[in-house]
């Protein structure tokens, strides 16, 4: 993929194409790897300068399905009062991101590729969003303490969408 790091959100009226997309997070475990998980059901869209997503909490996937199933419970997203997480902005340095009803500021980085015309004909374009957030400021504090001292969980969580946007007819 051909991509320049810009700051400006594609003009005109466009989808997330769930098949070429992925969302994905990463978090510190237990100081001496890298825990990651993605949602396997989530969406978004441009429209009018603004780009919106939103991820799933019950397709959340992270290989273990006892795991899946703890994650969906109060000590982490509590996906029955809050089935999703939500993402929004219009400037693709800043957005707002909505964990468990929390909406906070959040820092980006972002790259959009030029646009390119797929094998059948669609205009698309593609763009990756990564955020470092705390997930305590979200109300996901759900820890336990490790034999070396300190916590198996870190406080920083890295998410990544990595989208490819179809351009809508008019």
């Amino acid at each position: 993929m051909s991509t320049i790091t810009q700051h400006s959100i594609p003009t005109g009226t466009w989808s997330v194409d769930p098949v070429h997309s992925h969302v994905a997070f990463e978090v510190a475990y237990a100081g001496t790897s890298t825990f990651s998980g993605g949602f396997r059901e989530f969406g978004g869209a441009v429209a009018d300068g603004i780009l919106t997503g939103a991820a799933t909490v019950a397709s959340v996937d992270v290989k273990d399905e006892q795991l899946n199933g703890h994650l969906q419970t109060p000590d982490f997203f509590d996906s029955r009062r809050f089935p999703e997480i939500t993402f929004r902005t219009s400037d693709l340095e800043r957005g707002e991101l909505t964990i468990k009803g929390v909406t906070r500021p959040v820092a980006i980085s972002a790259s959009v590729s030029e646009p390119n015309v797929d094998p059948f004909g669609r205009e698309r374009v593609g763009v990756i969003l990564e955020a470092t957030v705390d997930r305590n400021e979200f109300g996901v504090s759900w820890n336990a303490p490790n034999q070396g001292g300190g916590n198996y969980l870190g406080d920083d969580v890295k998410i990544v969408a990595d989208l490819s946007l179809v351009k809508q007819e008019s």
